[in-house]
């Protein structure tokens, strides 16, 4: 094999239409333009989604969804997360510290999942009822 003598395999190189070449070559006369109108002349252009003045779709259609940036702010920790911070105080900090809530958190709260084998002391940590009644119940505190 040589590389004058490569070629492209049978069939995969398709000859484009010859436009405006005679009635005899299928596209003669206005050119697969069919008769006036805008898309029939020369520089004949609209934007994508132009429907003719009539209301795009896009626009018609209602928005959805919402991405709260806040929301992503906030973290949740379950009850069996807070064993694995060392220490007699948890804070936030320590928790980052420990690997339980990711470094950009700014609120963290502990949720009544799972079970808590030690007593732990929370400060500064906010805590739903059935969490705060788990952490109670297993001789620890919790300071807001």
């Amino acid at each position: 094999m040589r590389l004058n003598t490569l070629k492209p395999a049978e069939g995969s190189k398709k000859q484009g239409k010859r436009l405006g070449r005679g009635h005899s070559a299928g596209q003669g006369k206005t050119s697969g333009r069919g008769v006036k109108g805008q898309h029939a002349r020369s520089g004949g252009f609209h934007k994508v989604g132009f429907e003719g003045g009539q209301m795009p779709l896009q626009r018609r259609l209602p928005k959805v969804g919402f991405k709260s940036l806040i929301g992503r702010l906030s973290v949740e920790v379950r009850l069996n997360e807070l064993a694995k911070v060392a220490g007699g105080e948890i804070t936030a900090d320590s928790l980052k510290a420990a690997g339980v809530i990711p470094h950009y958190a700014k609120k963290v709260k502990v949720i009544a999942s799972g079970d808590l084998p030690v007593a732990v002391k929370l400060t500064g940590i906010k805590v739903t009822p059935g969490a705060r009644a788990a952490i109670e119940a297993a001789g620890g505190s919790i300071t807001e």
